[in-house]
Protein backbone atom coordinates (compact mmCIF):
# COMPACT_ATOMS: atom_id res chain seq x y z
CA UNK A 1 0.00 0.00 0.00
CA UNK A 2 3.37 2.64 1.47
CA UNK A 3 4.37 1.67 -2.32
CA UNK A 4 1.16 2.66 -4.90
CA UNK A 5 0.77 5.65 -2.77
CA UNK A 6 4.34 6.73 -3.49
CA UNK A 7 3.90 5.70 -6.85
CA UNK A 8 0.69 7.44 -7.36
CA UNK A 9 2.36 10.68 -5.77
CA UNK A 10 4.69 10.64 -8.28
CA UNK A 11 2.48 10.37 -11.25
CA UNK A 12 0.38 13.51 -9.79
CA UNK A 13 3.33 14.92 -9.66
CA UNK A 14 4.32 14.57 -12.91
CA UNK A 15 1.22 15.92 -13.97
CA UNK A 16 1.44 19.31 -11.94
CA UNK A 17 5.08 19.75 -13.47
CA UNK A 18 3.94 19.20 -16.96
CA UNK A 19 0.85 21.40 -16.32
CA UNK A 20 3.01 23.99 -14.51
CA UNK A 21 5.64 24.36 -17.32
CA UNK A 22 3.25 24.20 -19.93
CA UNK A 23 1.70 26.89 -19.16
CA UNK A 24 4.99 28.83 -19.12
CA UNK A 25 5.76 27.78 -22.02
CA UNK A 26 5.32 30.86 -24.28
CA UNK A 27 6.63 33.21 -22.00
CA UNK A 28 9.80 35.12 -22.76
CA UNK A 29 12.03 34.49 -20.20
CA UNK A 30 15.33 37.51 -19.34
CA UNK A 31 18.41 35.26 -20.16
CA UNK A 32 20.08 34.00 -16.74
CA UNK A 33 23.56 35.68 -15.71
CA UNK A 34 25.15 32.92 -18.17
CA UNK A 35 22.93 33.90 -20.94
CA UNK A 36 20.21 31.06 -21.17
CA UNK A 37 16.74 31.10 -22.33
CA UNK A 38 14.13 29.40 -20.05
CA UNK A 39 11.99 28.74 -22.68
CA UNK A 40 14.82 26.22 -24.74
CA UNK A 41 14.83 23.93 -21.97
CA UNK A 42 10.62 23.59 -21.94
CA UNK A 43 10.33 20.21 -24.53
CA UNK A 44 7.76 17.46 -24.01
CA UNK A 45 10.39 14.35 -23.52
CA UNK A 46 8.72 10.44 -22.92
CA UNK A 47 5.14 12.30 -22.24
CA UNK A 48 6.86 14.94 -19.51
CA UNK A 49 8.08 18.55 -19.25
CA UNK A 50 11.86 19.87 -18.88
CA UNK A 51 12.56 22.81 -17.78
CA UNK A 52 15.33 25.10 -16.24
CA UNK A 53 15.68 26.40 -13.13
CA UNK A 54 18.04 28.47 -11.50
CA UNK A 55 19.90 28.61 -7.63
CA UNK A 56 21.41 31.86 -6.72
CA UNK A 57 23.48 32.50 -3.50
CA UNK A 58 24.35 35.96 -1.44
CA UNK A 59 27.97 36.02 -3.25
CA UNK A 60 26.68 35.63 -6.77
CA UNK A 61 26.91 32.00 -7.45
CA UNK A 62 24.91 31.26 -10.09
CA UNK A 63 23.82 27.26 -11.10
CA UNK A 64 21.43 26.72 -13.72
CA UNK A 65 19.63 23.24 -13.93
CA UNK A 66 17.39 21.21 -16.16
CA UNK A 67 14.86 18.73 -14.90
CA UNK A 68 16.08 16.44 -17.96
CA UNK A 69 18.61 14.29 -16.43
CA UNK A 70 18.59 16.73 -13.35
CA UNK A 71 21.68 18.28 -15.15
CA UNK A 72 23.86 21.29 -13.63
CA UNK A 73 23.99 23.15 -16.87
CA UNK A 74 25.84 25.97 -16.19
CA UNK A 75 28.20 27.34 -13.13
CA UNK A 76 29.35 31.06 -12.56
CA UNK A 77 31.56 31.65 -10.01
CA UNK A 78 34.60 34.13 -10.03
CA UNK A 79 37.88 33.62 -10.20
CA UNK A 80 41.03 35.33 -8.35
CA UNK A 81 40.35 38.90 -10.28
CA UNK A 82 36.57 38.73 -9.46
CA UNK A 83 35.84 37.70 -12.99
CA UNK A 84 32.98 35.24 -13.66
CA UNK A 85 32.80 32.03 -15.58
CA UNK A 86 30.84 29.02 -16.09
CA UNK A 87 33.18 26.13 -14.95
CA UNK A 88 30.60 23.29 -16.33
CA UNK A 89 30.53 22.00 -19.80
CA UNK A 90 27.26 21.74 -21.52
CA UNK A 91 24.65 23.02 -23.90
CA UNK A 92 22.53 26.14 -24.29
CA UNK A 93 19.27 23.87 -25.23
CA UNK A 94 17.60 20.96 -24.14
CA UNK A 95 17.77 19.63 -27.54
CA UNK A 96 21.83 19.96 -27.23
CA UNK A 97 21.55 17.27 -24.56
CA UNK A 98 19.57 14.79 -26.76
CA UNK A 99 21.40 15.19 -29.60
CA UNK A 100 25.24 14.82 -28.09
CA UNK A 101 27.35 12.33 -28.68
CA UNK A 102 28.22 12.70 -24.89
CA UNK A 103 25.14 12.01 -23.23
CA UNK A 104 26.57 12.61 -19.23
CA UNK A 105 27.30 16.64 -19.44
CA UNK A 106 26.15 17.87 -16.00
CA UNK A 107 23.64 14.61 -15.73
CA UNK A 108 22.88 12.44 -12.89
CA UNK A 109 23.55 9.06 -13.19
CA UNK A 110 21.95 5.80 -12.20
CA UNK A 111 20.70 3.25 -11.85
CA UNK A 112 24.21 2.20 -11.74
CA UNK A 113 27.37 4.33 -12.39
CA UNK A 114 29.91 3.40 -13.83
CA UNK A 115 30.54 0.19 -15.58
CA UNK A 116 29.18 -3.64 -15.51
CA UNK A 117 31.49 -6.13 -17.42
CA UNK A 118 29.27 -7.01 -20.38
CA UNK A 119 25.71 -5.55 -18.86
CA UNK A 120 25.45 -9.28 -16.95
CA UNK A 121 25.44 -9.41 -12.88
CA UNK A 122 23.53 -11.98 -10.62
CA UNK A 123 21.85 -11.35 -7.70
CA UNK A 124 20.58 -13.64 -4.88
CA UNK A 125 21.12 -16.66 -7.70
CA UNK A 126 18.86 -14.68 -10.09
CA UNK A 127 21.00 -13.41 -13.48
CA UNK A 128 19.86 -9.46 -14.60
CA UNK A 129 20.88 -7.81 -18.06
CA UNK A 130 21.30 -4.27 -18.84
CA UNK A 131 21.90 -2.96 -21.98
CA UNK A 132 25.52 -2.86 -23.15
CA UNK A 133 26.02 0.59 -23.95
CA UNK A 134 29.81 1.18 -24.00
CA UNK A 135 30.98 -2.01 -26.18
CA UNK A 136 31.13 -4.62 -23.87
CA UNK A 137 29.64 -3.25 -21.06
CA UNK A 138 26.93 -1.75 -19.58
CA UNK A 139 27.64 2.21 -18.69
CA UNK A 140 25.82 4.54 -16.29
CA UNK A 141 23.10 2.17 -16.38
CA UNK A 142 22.12 1.54 -19.70
CA UNK A 143 21.03 3.16 -22.91
CA UNK A 144 17.85 5.04 -20.87
CA UNK A 145 19.82 5.84 -17.73
CA UNK A 146 18.81 8.76 -15.13
CA UNK A 147 20.45 11.14 -17.46
CA UNK A 148 17.77 10.77 -20.34
CA UNK A 149 14.59 11.41 -18.20
CA UNK A 150 13.00 14.05 -17.16
CA UNK A 151 12.73 14.27 -13.28
CA UNK A 152 9.90 15.52 -11.22
CA UNK A 153 11.25 18.97 -9.72
CA UNK A 154 9.92 21.49 -6.93
CA UNK A 155 12.10 24.69 -5.89
CA UNK A 156 11.26 25.23 -2.20
CA UNK A 157 13.53 28.36 -2.23
CA UNK A 158 16.19 30.17 -4.53
CA UNK A 159 19.04 27.94 -3.35
CA UNK A 160 16.83 24.56 -3.02
CA UNK A 161 15.85 21.35 -6.03
CA UNK A 162 14.18 18.80 -4.63
CA UNK A 163 14.53 15.66 -7.47
CA UNK A 164 12.09 12.67 -7.60
CA UNK A 165 12.23 9.85 -9.53
CA UNK A 166 10.71 6.08 -9.73
CA UNK A 167 12.56 3.75 -11.84
CA UNK A 168 10.00 0.50 -12.22
CA UNK A 169 11.05 -2.65 -12.06
CA UNK A 170 12.76 -3.71 -15.13
CA UNK A 171 13.87 -0.24 -15.84
CA UNK A 172 16.97 -1.29 -18.19
CA UNK A 173 17.15 -4.41 -17.02
CA UNK A 174 17.16 -3.94 -12.79
CA UNK A 175 15.14 -5.14 -10.64
CA UNK A 176 13.19 -3.46 -8.43
CA UNK A 177 10.52 -0.72 -8.10
CA UNK A 178 12.71 2.10 -7.20
CA UNK A 179 11.72 5.14 -5.70
CA UNK A 180 14.87 8.07 -5.69
CA UNK A 181 14.84 11.64 -3.81
CA UNK A 182 17.94 13.83 -4.73
CA UNK A 183 18.31 17.02 -3.21
CA UNK A 184 20.66 20.05 -4.83
CA UNK A 185 21.70 23.01 -2.28
CA UNK A 186 23.15 25.82 -3.33
CA UNK A 187 24.88 26.85 0.26
CA UNK A 188 26.33 30.51 0.97
CA UNK A 189 29.66 28.77 1.48
CA UNK A 190 29.64 28.00 -2.26
CA UNK A 191 28.96 24.58 -2.05
CA UNK A 192 27.06 22.40 -4.07
CA UNK A 193 25.75 19.78 -1.66
CA UNK A 194 24.06 16.98 -3.27
CA UNK A 195 21.77 14.24 -1.34
CA UNK A 196 20.49 11.24 -2.45
CA UNK A 197 17.95 8.50 -0.95
CA UNK A 198 16.45 6.02 -2.47
CA UNK A 199 14.22 2.60 -1.48
CA UNK A 200 13.14 -0.13 -3.07
CA UNK A 201 10.72 -2.98 -3.25
CA UNK A 202 12.77 -5.74 -4.23
CA UNK A 203 16.60 -6.85 -4.16
CA UNK A 204 18.65 -4.48 -6.67
CA UNK A 205 22.15 -3.21 -7.02
CA UNK A 206 22.50 0.65 -7.04
CA UNK A 207 25.01 3.31 -7.34
CA UNK A 208 24.24 6.75 -7.81
CA UNK A 209 26.52 9.62 -8.69
CA UNK A 210 26.97 12.97 -10.58
CA UNK A 211 28.51 13.88 -13.84
CA UNK A 212 29.50 17.52 -14.25
CA UNK A 213 32.41 17.97 -16.43
CA UNK A 214 34.31 21.04 -14.88
CA UNK A 215 36.87 23.28 -16.53
CA UNK A 216 38.01 26.15 -13.87
CA UNK A 217 39.38 28.44 -16.72
CA UNK A 218 35.76 28.02 -18.19
CA UNK A 219 33.88 25.79 -20.38
CA UNK A 220 35.08 26.05 -23.87
CA UNK A 221 38.66 27.86 -22.17
CA UNK A 222 41.33 25.24 -23.29
CA UNK A 223 42.55 22.03 -21.29
CA UNK A 224 42.87 20.86 -17.97
CA UNK A 225 45.76 19.22 -18.24
CA UNK A 226 47.36 21.86 -16.35
CA UNK A 227 45.05 22.03 -13.65
CA UNK A 228 46.71 20.48 -10.15
CA UNK A 229 44.61 17.59 -9.07
CA UNK A 230 45.16 16.09 -5.46
CA UNK A 231 42.95 12.55 -4.44
CA UNK A 232 43.30 11.71 -1.32
CA UNK A 233 43.77 8.32 -1.78
CA UNK A 234 46.97 5.89 -1.95
CA UNK A 235 45.27 3.04 -3.93
CA UNK A 236 42.97 2.50 -6.79
CA UNK A 237 41.29 -0.12 -8.89
CA UNK A 238 43.45 -1.38 -12.58
CA UNK A 239 41.02 -1.63 -15.15
CA UNK A 240 41.35 -4.40 -17.99
CA UNK A 241 41.64 -2.95 -21.82
CA UNK A 242 37.88 -1.95 -21.93
CA UNK A 243 38.00 -0.39 -18.45
CA UNK A 244 36.88 -3.08 -16.61
CA UNK A 245 38.57 -3.48 -12.81
CA UNK A 246 40.85 -6.47 -12.57
CA UNK A 247 39.64 -6.97 -9.17
CA UNK A 248 43.15 -6.06 -7.68
CA UNK A 249 43.22 -3.09 -5.24
CA UNK A 250 46.91 -1.56 -5.88
CA UNK A 251 49.01 1.16 -4.37
CA UNK A 252 49.74 4.32 -6.27
CA UNK A 253 53.45 4.41 -5.42
CA UNK A 254 55.65 5.06 -7.74
CA UNK A 255 52.68 5.18 -10.67
CA UNK A 256 51.01 8.25 -12.70
CA UNK A 257 48.59 7.26 -10.34
CA UNK A 258 49.48 8.75 -7.25
CA UNK A 259 47.74 12.28 -6.93
CA UNK A 260 48.32 12.46 -2.98
CA UNK A 261 49.76 15.89 -3.59
CA UNK A 262 49.26 18.36 -6.02
CA UNK A 263 50.31 17.11 -9.23
CA UNK A 264 49.83 18.71 -12.81
CA UNK A 265 46.98 16.08 -14.20
CA UNK A 266 49.05 16.44 -17.69
CA UNK A 267 52.58 16.02 -16.67
CA UNK A 268 52.51 12.46 -16.70
CA UNK A 269 50.50 11.29 -19.29
CA UNK A 270 53.24 10.02 -21.80
CA UNK A 271 54.75 7.81 -19.65
CA UNK A 272 55.04 4.59 -20.67
CA UNK A 273 52.49 3.29 -17.98
CA UNK A 274 50.07 -0.02 -18.78
CA UNK A 275 46.68 1.74 -17.05
CA UNK A 276 47.33 5.13 -18.97
CA UNK A 277 47.24 2.97 -22.35
CA UNK A 278 44.02 0.84 -21.13
CA UNK A 279 42.18 4.23 -19.92
CA UNK A 280 43.40 6.01 -23.06
CA UNK A 281 44.46 8.31 -19.97
CA UNK A 282 42.93 9.03 -16.96
CA UNK A 283 39.74 7.13 -16.49
CA UNK A 284 39.80 4.97 -13.39
CA UNK A 285 38.11 4.46 -9.73
CA UNK A 286 40.18 5.38 -6.40
CA UNK A 287 40.13 3.97 -3.34
CA UNK A 288 39.58 7.00 -0.71
CA UNK A 289 41.40 7.00 2.30
CA UNK A 290 38.74 7.42 4.97
CA UNK A 291 40.18 8.45 7.83
CA UNK A 292 40.17 5.51 10.84
CA UNK A 293 37.96 7.12 13.02
CA UNK A 294 34.96 8.00 10.46
CA UNK A 295 34.56 4.28 9.20
CA UNK A 296 30.61 3.75 9.49
CA UNK A 297 29.89 7.35 10.53
CA UNK A 298 28.77 8.34 7.42
CA UNK A 299 30.91 11.82 8.10
CA UNK A 300 32.30 13.43 5.01
CA UNK A 301 35.83 13.89 4.47
CA UNK A 302 37.62 15.89 1.19
CA UNK A 303 37.95 13.05 -1.68
CA UNK A 304 39.47 15.68 -4.01
CA UNK A 305 41.16 19.07 -4.61
CA UNK A 306 41.63 20.82 -8.19
CA UNK A 307 43.43 24.23 -8.12
CA UNK A 308 43.44 26.03 -11.46
CA UNK A 309 46.41 28.45 -10.92
CA UNK A 310 45.81 31.77 -13.56
CA UNK A 311 42.74 32.30 -12.35
CA UNK A 312 43.07 31.05 -8.88
CA UNK A 313 39.18 28.78 -9.31
CA UNK A 314 39.71 25.81 -7.10
CA UNK A 315 37.20 23.03 -6.63
CA UNK A 316 36.78 20.70 -3.18
CA UNK A 317 34.69 17.44 -3.86
CA UNK A 318 33.67 16.51 -0.07
CA UNK A 319 31.55 12.81 0.59
CA UNK A 320 31.06 9.70 2.36
CA UNK A 321 31.09 7.51 -0.44
CA UNK A 322 34.24 4.69 -0.52
CA UNK A 323 35.66 5.65 -4.13
CA UNK A 324 36.08 8.15 -6.98
CA UNK A 325 36.64 8.33 -10.37
CA UNK A 326 38.54 10.41 -12.07
CA UNK A 327 38.05 11.09 -15.64
CA UNK A 328 40.26 13.48 -17.88
CA UNK A 329 37.98 14.40 -20.90
CA UNK A 330 39.64 11.74 -22.86
CA UNK A 331 37.31 10.88 -25.39
CA UNK A 332 36.10 14.59 -25.87
CA UNK A 333 37.02 16.15 -29.30
CA UNK A 334 36.86 19.17 -31.40
CA UNK A 335 33.09 18.23 -32.72
CA UNK A 336 31.44 18.83 -29.95
CA UNK A 337 29.97 21.98 -29.86
CA UNK A 338 28.96 23.70 -26.57
CA UNK A 339 27.21 26.83 -24.95
CA UNK A 340 28.18 30.11 -26.87
CA UNK A 341 29.76 28.19 -29.54
CA UNK A 342 32.41 27.13 -28.17
CA UNK A 343 34.62 23.96 -28.29
CA UNK A 344 35.33 21.23 -25.84
CA UNK A 345 38.19 19.51 -27.28
CA UNK A 346 40.45 16.83 -26.08
CA UNK A 347 41.22 16.54 -22.51
CA UNK A 348 39.14 20.10 -21.61
CA UNK A 349 37.16 18.52 -18.71
CA UNK A 350 37.68 17.07 -15.47
CA UNK A 351 34.99 14.63 -14.13
CA UNK A 352 35.22 13.58 -10.26
CA UNK A 353 32.19 11.06 -9.19
CA UNK A 354 31.89 9.68 -5.84
CA UNK A 355 30.93 6.49 -5.89
CA UNK A 356 30.96 2.73 -5.25
CA UNK A 357 33.26 1.37 -7.41
CA UNK A 358 32.98 0.18 -11.00
CA UNK A 359 31.62 -3.73 -11.81
CA UNK A 360 30.79 -4.17 -7.63
CA UNK A 361 27.92 -6.15 -8.88
CA UNK A 362 30.18 -9.07 -10.32
CA UNK A 363 33.30 -8.40 -7.92
CA UNK A 364 32.77 -9.94 -4.44
CA UNK A 365 35.62 -7.67 -2.68
CA UNK A 366 34.77 -4.37 -3.41
CA UNK A 367 31.97 -2.79 -1.54
CA UNK A 368 28.45 -4.16 -1.78
CA UNK A 369 25.85 -1.66 -4.00
CA UNK A 370 22.93 -4.84 -2.80
CA UNK A 371 20.20 -2.71 -1.88
CA UNK A 372 17.12 -4.61 -0.13
CA UNK A 373 13.58 -3.77 1.13
CA UNK A 374 13.52 -1.90 4.00
CA UNK A 375 17.05 -0.44 3.63
CA UNK A 376 17.48 3.36 2.52
CA UNK A 377 20.53 3.55 -0.04
CA UNK A 378 21.95 7.05 1.19
CA UNK A 379 24.48 9.48 -0.72
CA UNK A 380 25.94 12.88 0.21
CA UNK A 381 28.41 14.71 -2.19
CA UNK A 382 29.52 18.21 -2.32
CA UNK A 383 31.13 20.21 -4.70
CA UNK A 384 32.47 23.38 -3.36
CA UNK A 385 34.43 26.68 -5.28
CA UNK A 386 36.50 28.68 -3.59
CA UNK A 387 39.20 31.01 -4.85
CA UNK A 388 43.26 31.50 -3.61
Amino acid sequence: MKHTLVIASLLLASLMLGVTACSKRNETSAPTKSGLHRERFQKVIDGKQSDLFVLTNAKGVEICVTSYGARVVSWLVPGRDGKMEDIVLGYDNVQGYIDSNEPYFGAAIGRFGNRIAKGKFTLDGKDYTVPINNEPNALHGGTKGFQAVVWNTRQPDSRTLEFNLLSPDGDQGFPGNLDVKMVYTLTDDNELKITYEAMTDKPTVLNLTHHSFFNLLGAGNGSINDHLLTLNASRYTPVSDVLIPTGQIASVDGTPMDFRKPTVVGSRLDQDFEQLKNGAGYDHNWVLDRPATDAGTGKLFLAARVVEPRSGRVLEVRTDQPGIQFYGGNFLNDTFKGKQGKTYGHRSAIVLETQRFPDSPNQPAFPSTVLRPGETYRHICIYKTLVE
